[in-house]
């Protein structure tokens, strides 16, 4: 007779203790945020804010169509915790961040430093670490999250979908999330970079829903080039082949194209569909060197020259020429790094790797050492397939 009361005893009080939902809140309490973005002014930092209205995005009830898919909410304060909390004043809901997508920060603001930033938001319990942090190149993070774009209603997924179709097949841009950004601040020999966002055409009619209703929208959003950071401070930009070049040397190229000459004039395309990077840190002689070995697969894309694809010792050639053209890239945008004094490869990472005990010795003389670190690259190409049409057509017309 004592067990069955016992046990009824510990039941009950599991209930107690496992039962309820103090923590809960109300979907109709909550402004859900897709989007943030962060703006220099003279009283601190604008924070920008992007909402989903329900009422337009929910298929099974319809949209109305008679008001835009997000709103926007901005307020300025010195800090972003701060500034979160104010904007309830325009917010009839307290915004709730744990859906982010897409952080924006503006070039200006990021130019200054964006370590205050990332400290309020990375202490920000209901954010994840799973969105994606652009830099808004040229413009303003508010005129970023401001703008609709059309096939995605919500803009924030937009930004976030186009980066990852774009990092998958395409390479000049890369996906980073918070706990990468912070992890590369905090990396000796390892400077951060983060994907850029541009606006093109006109921004003042980014918000309107006439700028969608259209076949070619007046305003879009486009990802261009990588933000090349000193620490937490943005000194520069890669354009589109150097961050090709950048993802090469870093193994984020998950698939890519590009074009080549033909030995006898034209041009090839080529599609890379495989390649894998091993980067290797060494001490000679006191002397540091780095040694990058990539490995390419590529497929015969578009053909518009003369040549003779079933002929082993042409696709021995093109595959030298890529070699040589994918060793080009790689060495034009460690050149250009060079001039920025910064290290976003991580060789000294790899340096470091390699032998502690040189690199405690050397690690606050990095910039100097980079400037002059031997680069030895070597690259092997592959051509797979050439498609299913053997003869180029441009040559069959021509005969």
């Amino acid at each position: 007779m004592r067990k069955p009361i016992m046990l009824f005893i510990v039941c009950f009080l599991m209930m107690i203790v496992l039962s309820g939902c103090w923590s809960r809140r109300e979907l109709n309490d909550l402004a859900i945020a897709v989007g943030m973005g962060f703006d220099k002014t003279k009283d601190g930092v604008q924070v920008t804010v992007q909402i989903v209205n329900p009422g337009e995005v929910a298929s099974k009830q319809g949209a109305t169509g008679l008001t835009t898919p997000v709103s926007s909410f901005k307020t300025t304060s010195k800090t972003i915790f701060e500034a979160l909390r104010k904007l309830t004043n325009q917010s009839p809901r307290k915004v709730y961040s744990s859906h982010l997508r897409v952080l924006v920060i503006s070039e200006a603001l990021a130019r200054e430093g964006i370590m205050p930033i990332l400290d309020g938001i990375s202490r920000n319990h209901e954010m994840r670490a799973d969105f994606y942090i652009l830099v808004a190149r040229n413009a303003t993070a508010e005129s970023i999250l401001n703008t609709l774009t059309s096939i995605e209603k919500i803009p924030a997924n937009k930004l976030f979908s186009t980066l990852e179709m774009s990092a998958k097949v395409w390479a000049p841009t890369v996906e980073v999330r918070l706990d990468t950004l912070v992890t590369d601040l905090q990396t000796e020999g390892k400077d951060p970079v983060l994907p850029g966002i541009v606006l093109k055409g006109d921004p003042r009619r980014g918000d309107e829903k006439s700028s969608i209703n259209r076949i070619a929208a007046t305003t879009i959003l486009e990802n261009s080039g990588l933000a090349v950071f000193k620490k937490d401070k943005l000194i520069g930009w890669l354009n589109e082949e150097d961050s090709k070049g950048y993802n090469y040397v870093t193994d984020n190229v998950v698939s890519t194209a590009g074009e080549i000459s033909c030995p006898s004039g034209g041009i090839i395309a080529l599609d890379v569909v495989r390649t894998k990077t091993k980067m290797r840190g060494d001490v000679v002689n006191d002397e540091p060197r780095i040694s990058i070995d990539i490995f390419v697969e590529e497929n015969v894309g578009e053909v518009q020259c003369k040549i003779d694809l079933m002929e082993p010792q042409t696709i021995a050639e093109l595959e030298q020429i890529a070699e040589r053209e994918v060793n080009n890239i790689i060495e034009s945008v460690i050149q250009k790094v060079r001039k920025y004094k910064v290290d976003i490869f991580g060789f000294g990472d790899a340096i470091y790797r390699a032998n502690p005990k040189y690199w405690s010795q050397h690690h606050q003389n990095w910039q100097e050492l980079f400037l002059h670190l031997p680069v030895d690259v070597h690259t092997e190409v592959k051509i797979r397939r050439v498609g299913t049409v053997t003869d180029p057509l441009v040559q069959q017309a021509e005969e």
